[in-house]
C-alpha cells in the first residue's frame, strides 16, 4: 500500500442552478500559494519514491535513451541567400537551427539548447522577413504559452531593438522589413499562469519603436472582443489577413489592403472555419467548411469577397481536406480513413497527378514558396519513423533526402486498421500496431490511446517510445473518436457539447474490442491520453473502472464544472459548453467530470497522472485535485500518483530528457502494475546489453 500526503479538505461550496456542488480541494488552484507548492513536492516524494523501486525502470531508460539517440534532420527551408535546417544530434535538449550558403559547411544559426542553463527555455517560433535578411524568434520559459519575441539581422545575428514580452498564442507575420504582426492579451492580474485571458489583440511592431507603442490592429473595440485573433501576410505583401474566433472553432474573417489599408469583411460570423491561404492579385483563393463539412476551396474577389460571391475551386469531397500551396500549384492531402492521399493541382483548379506516396501512413508538408521548384515532403506511420523526401513540382518525383539511421526494424512490425462497433451502433476505425509475431493469448501489455476533440485528427506517426513498448511484446491502438476530425465537421460535432458521450462510449467500445478479440485483457490493458483526452482517460475511467488495469491521464482537463475560469479555457466552450451556460449543460457535464465523479470505495485503475507546474494551457489544478480526490476515495491497493514536472509546461518545448523520463516512468509504471517484474521482452534486453 501506498502511504499518502495528506490533502487538507476545505468544502468550498457552490450553487449552480439549484444545485449545490462541493469543491474539497479548490485550495490547490492557487498556484502560488505556499500550500500548494508543499503540497506538490510532498506528492513528488512520495511518487519518484514509488517509481525508484520498480525493478527495471534504470533497463528500460537505458534502451529508451540508446534507441533515442539517432541524428534527427528536419526537412530543408530557403531563407534570402541561406538554406536553414534543424539538426538534433541524437540525445540533445533542444533541436538546432543550421544554415549554409551554397555548397559551403553548414555553421549553427542558433542553439536553444544554450538559451537556459537548465535547459528549460525552449525555441517557440522562427519567422524570417521576405527577403531574408531579418529574423523575428519567440522563446518560451519554463514551458510557458507566454513568449518573448527577439529581432536578429539573420545575416550577423545582431539583435534588432527591444525584446518583446508578453506574447501568447501569436504567430509573426512581417510586413516588408519595416515590422511585423503579432498578438497577444493583456497582462493579466492575479497569477500570469492561471487567470483567465479572454481579449485577444493584433498588433504591429514597427522596428526601432518601444513595444508600448506598438499599434492595436484588431481587437481594441468592444465589438472586437475575441479570444483568439491572428494575423498574416499574404506572400506578395498586398493584405492582411485578420481572424477572429471566440472559441477553438469558428472564425470570423477579414482583409486589409495595406497599400490603402481598406479593411473588407469576407464573413461576419464564426459558423465555419474559413482562411485565405492564397491570392493571385485580387483573386482570393479560400478555405472553408462552410456549407462544405470536408472542406473546400473557393475562389473570389477582393473587392466582394463575401459567401454570395464564391465560386468553388476544389469541390468538397467525402474525405477531409488539408490543402496547401508551392512551386505554383496547389496540393490537397485528404484523409481517407485517417490515411493520406495527396493530389496536385494547377492554379486553374486542373488535376495534374495523384502523387504515389512512399507507403501507407501520414504525408506532411508539400508546400513552398511560388518559385519554388524543388521542395520537401515527409513520411511516416505507427512502425516507420519519419524519413523526408525531396518532390520535383513538374515531375512529380522525388527522392528520399534523409532517412533515420534507428536501431528499430519497422519491417518487424505491422499496422493493422480494423472497424468497431461502437455503444450506438457507429463504425470507428481503429489501427492496433504490434510485432508481426504477437501472438494473441490476452496477456499482451496494451495501450489504448485517444484523442477524440478540437476537431484533431489522430493520424499514423512514428514514436520512440512506442517503438520500445512494441519491442515489450506490447501493442499500441488508436481508435478515431468521434470529437475528432478524421471525417469531417459532422465527425468532429458528433462528440462536442450534449454529445460528448458519444467519445467516452467510443474509447470504451475500443477497449471492449481489444479485449473480445483476445488482443489483451482488463489486467493488460493501459488507457493513455493527453490535454483533452486526458479528460478522456479521466472520464473512462471513472464511468468504467473495470475496463483497464491502468491510467495514465496526462495534462488533463478533468475538472468541467470550473475550466473555462482558467487562461483561456473559455475558448474550449465550442467542444464542451460550459456549466454557466444553463441547468442541463451543468448537469450533463456534473455527469462526467471527472474530478466530480470520483465515488468513495470504488477500486480504479492503478493511475499515474502526469502534469507540469507551469501549464497554463490546461492549468496543474485540474490534475492536482484528482489526484486527491482518487487518493481520498480509491478502494484497494492499486496506487494512485501524480508526477509534476517542475518549470514544465504543457508539453511544447520539453527538453528530450524531461521527456524520456516522463515516458520511462510512465510505461516502467504500467508494466509494474500489469505485474511484470522484469521487462518482458528479456531477448531485446539481452541483446542491447551484449
Amino acid at each position: 500500500m501506498v502511504h499518502y500526503p495528506t490533502s487538507n479538505k476545505v468544502d468550498t461550496i457552490t450553487n449552480y442552478f439549484g444545485t449545490k456542488v462541493v469543491d474539497s480541494y479548490r485550495w490547490l488552484e492557487d498556484d502560488r500559494s505556499a500550500a500548494t507548492e508543499a503540497w506538490v513536492k510532498e506528492q513528488n516524494k512520495t511518487t519518484f519514491g514509488y517509481l525508484d523501486k520498480i525493478p527495471f525502470r534504470n533497463n528500460l531508460k537505458q534502451r529508451l535513451e540508446k534507441l533515442w539517440n539517432y541524428e534527427k534532420l528536419g526537412a530543408p527551408f530557403k531563407e534570402g541567400a541561406y538554406t536553414y535546417f534543424y539538426k538534433n544530434d541524437g540525445l540533445q535538449n533542444q533541436a538546432v537551427i543550421y544554415r549554409k550558403k551554397g555548397n559551403s559547411e553548414a555553421a549553427v544559426f542558433l542553439d536553444p539548447n544554450k538559451f537556459s542553463e537548465d535547459g528549460t527555455t525552449s525555441l517557440a517560433g522562427l519567422h524570417f522577413s521576405k527577403d531574408g535578411s531579418l529574423a523575428a524568434y519567440s522563446i518560451s520559459e519554463g514551458g510557458s504559452d507566454w513568449r518573448k519575441i527577439i529581432v536578429i539581422k539573420a545575416e550577423t545575428k545582431a539583435i534588432v531593438g527591444d525584446t518583446l514580452v508578453d506574447v501568447k498564442f501569436s504567430g509573426v507575420s512581417w510586413k516588408g522589413n519595416e515590422g511585423f504582426f503579432y498578438s497577444s492579451y493583456d497582462k493579466p492580474t492575479g497569477s500570469e499562469l492561471s487567470a483567465k485571458t479572454d481579449q485577444h489583440k493584433l498588433y504591429y511592431h514597427k522596428l526601432g519603436t518601444l513595444q508600448t507603442e506598438d499599434i492595436v490592429i484588431f481587437g481594441a473595440l468592444p465589438e472586437e472582443k475575441h479570444r483568439y485573433v491572428g494575423g498574416s501576410v499574404t506572400e506578395d505583401g498586398q493584405y492582411l489577413v485578420i481572424s477572429a474566433s471566440v472559441s477553438t472553432s469558428g472564425n470570423k474573417l477579414f482583409i486589409i489592403d495595406l497599400e490603402t489599408n481598406k479593411k473588407t469583411t469576407i464573413v461576419d460570423h464564426t459558423n465555419s472555419d474559413t482562411y485565405v491561404m492564397e491570392n493571385v492579385g485580387t483573386t482570393l483563393y479560400i478555405v472553408t467548411n462552410m456549407d462544405a463539412p470536408n472542406k473546400k476551396i473557393i475562389t473570389v474577389d477582393a473587392s466582394n469577397p463575401t459567401p454570395e460571391h464564391w465560386v468553388d475551386f476544389i469541390p468538397e469531397t467525402e474525405n477531409v481536406l488539408s490543402p496547401s500551396t508551392g512551386g505554383g500549384y496547389f496540393f490537397t492531402n485528404y484523409m481517407v480513413d485517417a490515411i493520406s492521399k495527396v493530389l496536385q493541382y494547377d492554379y486553374d483548379g486542373k488535376l495534374v497527378r495523384t502523387i504515389k506516396l512512399p507507403g501507407v501512413g501520414s504525408a506532411g508538408g508539400f508546400g513552398g514558396k511560388k518559385e519554388d521548384k524543388e521542395f520537401y515532403f515527409s513520411f511516416t506511420n505507427y512502425s516507420t519513423p519519419g524519413s523526408s523526401y525531396s518532390y520535383h513540382v513538374e515531375t512529380g518525383k522525388y527522392n528520399q533526402y534523409w532517412k533515420p539511421e534507428i536501431d528499430f526494424n519497422p519491417n518487424d512490425y505491422i499496422s493493422n486498421q480494423v472497424f468497431y462497433t461502437s455503444k450506438d451502433g457507429t463504425k470507428i476505425p481503429m489501427i492496433i500496431t504490434h510485432h508481426k509475431n504477437l501472438i494473441r493469448n490476452r496477456k499482451n501489455p496494451t495501450i489504448l490511446y485517444g484523442y477524440g476533440g478540437f476537431n484533431v485528427s489522430l493520424t499514423p506517426s512514428f514514436s520512440i517510445a512506442n517503438a520500445v513498448w512494441m519491442e515489450q511484446g506490447g501493442i499500441f491502438a488508436v481508435p478515431n473518436l468521434r470529437g475528432g476530425g478524421e471525417y469531417g465537421k459532422k465527425w468532429h460535432d458528433a462528440g462536442t457539447k450534449t454529445q460528448k458521450q458519444n467519445v467516452f462510449d467510443d474509447f470504451i467500445a475500443a477497449g471492449e474490442y481489444l479485449i473480445e478479440n483476445n488482443y489483451t485483457s482488463s489486467d493488460y490493458l493501459a488507457l493513455r491520453g493527453g490535454s483533452n483526452s486526458g479528460l478522456l482517460v479521466g472520464a473512462v475511467m471513472t464511468q468504467r473502472p473495470d475496463l483497464a488495469k491502468v491510467a495514465l491521464p496526462a495534462v488533463g482537463v478533468l475538472d468541467m464544472l470550473r475550466y473555462h475560469t482558467f487562461t483561456a479555457g473559455a475558448g474550449w466552450a465550442y467542444d464542451y459548453g460550459t456549466a454557466d451556460d444553463s441547468k442541463e449543460m451543468f448537469e450533463y457535464l456534473l455527469g462526467y467530470s471527472p474530478v466530480q465523479n470520483v465515488k468513495k470505495g470504488v477500486s480504479y485503475p492503478a493511475t499515474l497522472i502526469t502534469t507540469g507546474d507551469h501549464d497554463d494551457r490546461v492549468v496543474p489544478a485540474h490534475s492536482f485535485k484528482f489526484a486527491a480526490e482518487l487518493q481520498e476515495k480509491q478502494e484497494g491497493a492499486n496506487p494512485t500518483l501524480i508526477r509534476i514536472d517542475i518549470n514544465a509546461g504543457h508539453g511544447a518545448g520539453k527538453s528530450t530528457e524531461a521527456i524520456i523520463n516522463e515516458q520511462v516512468d510512465v510505461q516502467a509504471f504500467t508494466l509494474f502494475n500489469m505485474g511484470f517484474s522484469e521487462l518482458p521482452n528479456k531477448a531485446v534486453l539481452k541483446n542491447f546489453k551484449e
